[in-house]
């Protein structure tokens, strides 16, 4: 038997940090995308179970094409049971707008339920106030078949009674978990339950910003019935891929120099060109260095589906060079020598200090 676990798609997200009105739009329908490319794999490899492990949706205004290409995807392979675990970010928006439920979308809720496969069994609830107060408790395995555990939260040694997002390692221990289905953290983790069992957050299947860079995608299990164990495979499926790049352009003096250096590091990168990428700025530049993070942004803008320029260096300034000169430079940076500023704070106002005197824009 196989099963795909899948989570964190984030549906109808807005994704307009950053980009264009058109780029948000095209990423909108990318994320719609990859959940049909993943329903089609799971076609074309014979998967029996699509488990979908919280934050399907990002919004409860749900679009109707959003609504009606999730609904077709479900009813157009009635040979695939999709269980919709619900997260934090989903609601009844998708469900209460369906014409009908599908007899192969199979729901959790408040309490514990199992959807029996054979020697394998897919069991999960949804955290809320519903709960209780301890709903670990009233987990209930059968330990002669391979058990799939799916929840949708962030995961810690022991659970907490103020946060029901908050799902307790401690309290999932020696209860017959084979593997333990998570959504809720957007990158691919893995790690040991007990001698039993592992937890597997698949992480998203997209990533939105550059807090999720990295390969994203989906993980395949194909559950051996007869011996009830599974072999496990990260499977990547993101039309596009999240980059921060770290540039050392210490010792430039202008925007070209900074630019080559740019250059230089990306040559060694071989970053796709659908791509998005941060780039970062990084390294110590003197402070009467004129090097414009904005034109840098506009030079590169072509070479990837989307990039930034940040400017993360550290001014340095000789301030024995202006010690004794009698200039308004001079006289302005002994001035702020003298503060009661941090030296990073003074190296800052100084390089503002002196763009000015010198008639430059100054950049925030």
């Amino acid at each position: 038997m196989k099963v795909i676990h899948c989570a964190d798609f984030h549906l109808d997200s807005r994704m307009n940090t950053h980009l264009t009105k058109e780029q948000a739009k095209e990423r909108k329908q990318e994320l719609l995308r990859t959940f049909i490319r993943i329903v089609d794999y799971a076609d074309r490899h014979e998967v029996r179970v699509i488990l979908i492990a919280g934050d399907f949706f990002d919004t409860r205004s749900i679009s109707a094409m959003t609504r009606n290409t999730v609904y077709d995807a479900i009813v157009n392979h009635p040979g695939i049971d999709f269980l919709y675990l619900r997260g934090n970010h989903d609601n009844d928006g998708f469900l209460d707008k369906l014409p009908e439920i599908p007899e192969n979308l199979r729901l959790f809720g408040s309490e514990w339920t199992t959807y029996n496969y054979g020697k394998a069994a897919i069991t999960g609830i949804e955290l809320s106030a519903d709960n209780g107060i301890d709903p670990y408790s009233t987990l209930t395995l059968d330990p002669n078949v391979y058990n799939i555990v799916a929840m949708h939260g962030q995961l810690a040694e022991y659970k907490s009674s103020d946060n029901i997002e908050i799902i307790g390692l401690d309290s999932l221990r020696n209860k017959s978990i084979d593997y333990l289905a998570l959504g809720h953290v957007h990158e691919y983790r893995t790690g040991q339950i007990d001698a039993r069992g592992i937890y597997c957050y698949c992480g998203c299947p997209e990533g939105r910003g550059f807090d999720e860079c990295g390969e994203k995608g989906f993980v395949r299990l194909d559950i051996d019935e007869t011996t009830r164990t599974a072999h496990m495979k990260f499977i990547p499926v993101a039309q596009r891929r999240m980059y921060i790049v770290p540039v050392d352009v210490t010792g430039a003096m202008t925007t070209q120099e900074a630019a080559r250096y740019m250059e230089e590091e990306l040559a060694k990168l071989s970053i796709p060109q659908k791509s998005m990428v941060r780039l970062e700025l990084v390294g110590e530049v003197s402070v009467d260095s004129e090097i414009s993070s904005d034109f840098l942004q506009d030079i590169f803008s072509e070479y990837f589906y989307f990039e930034m320029v940040v400017d993360k260096t550290c001014m340095l300034v000789d301030y024995s060079i202006y010690e004794k000169d009698v200039s308004l430079k001079g006289e302005f940076i002994r001035k702020i020598m003298k503060s009661d500023m941090e030296d990073e704070k003074k190296a800052e106002v100084i390089r503002c200090g002196i763009l000015a005197l010198s008639g430059e824009e100054i950049e925030n």
